[in-house]
């Protein structure tokens, strides 16, 4: 099973991804990881484009023919990368799960978004406004969306398995 989180940066992809992993001991891609580490290593000047979700796309073929459930952790803005993590799962004939969070309340957001620690060593987390400005088209297809809102961590993550649930044989 392929599992995809998407949702703008901060709101709650990322806890709430490494915890239903620590839970369940799924597989993890996060493409912020990838993403930074391909900067590291190759400095490029202005947009990576497809480079960091084309990675992380093969790592997750490779782990779902194994066996693996794994768990995507990505902003997903657009339909391109939406339609590459269908055609993994496609490829494999596995269920895909998709997941978009997001925040309802544009305070708590903002205050997410302006407080938070990068956990992963010298990255950049970006400021609010670029949060707001960034390209994330609207989605149509079925999925499980998920308000981080007002809910704990603890209770979310119970909602998703559930949702889980019914892609199981």
């Amino acid at each position: 099973m392929l599992i995809v989180f998407s949702g703008l940066p901060a709101t709650g992809k990322t806890s709430i991804a490494k915890a239903l992993v620590k839970k369940r001991h799924f597989c993890y891609l996060r493409i912020d990881e990838i993403e930074h580490q391909i900067l590291k290593a190759y400095p490029l000047e202005g947009d990576i484009g497809s480079i960091g979700y084309d990675i992380a796309c093969a790592l997750a073929l490779s782990n779902l023919r194994l066996g693996n459930t794994v768990i995507a952790d990505c902003v997903n803005p657009i339909a391109e990368s939406r339609e590459n993590w269908k055609a993994v799962a496609s490829q494999l004939n596995v269920p895909i799960v998709e997941i978009e969070m997001m925040c309802s309340d544009q305070v708590e957001h903002r205050k997410r978004v302006e407080t938070r620690i990068a956990d992963i060593e010298h990255f950049i987390l970006p400021d609010w406004n670029a949060v707001v400005g960034r390209e994330y088209l609207k989605r149509n297809e079925p999925r499980l969306v998920i308000d981080t809102a007002k809910l704990s961590i603890e209770s979310l993550v119970t909602q998703i398995e559930a949702y889980i649930a019914t892609f199981q044989c």
